[in-house]
């Protein structure tokens, strides 16, 4: 998935993230903000990884990424019960 869809809808990303990296605070993904850099370099430090594993563990998990990780708004309700 491209990055800038999940930096786009980060606050259903965060979850994920949390999910995947539990050692990461709400406060940790609040900073990062949807930065990729900022996760890889949090994710290093929290793990204790070298660079390069964490941007494998992260590449992975981009790869990961779907659209049902973003909740779709629901349609409009126009106050009318639906017809059986």
């Amino acid at each position: 998935m491209n990055w800038d869809r999940i930096q786009g809808n980060w606050k259903q990303a965060a979850g994920k993230a949390k999910e995947q990296w539990g050692k990461l605070s709400d406060d940790d993904l609040d900073v990062v903000a949807g930065r990729r850099d900022q996760l890889a370099g949090l994710i290093q430090e929290r793990y204790g990884l070298i660079k390069e594993e964490a941007e494998k563990q992260l590449a992975a998990w981009e790869r990961r990424a779907s659209e049902g990780w973003f909740s779709s708004p629901a349609p409009p309700h126009d106050g009318k019960v639906p017809k059986k």
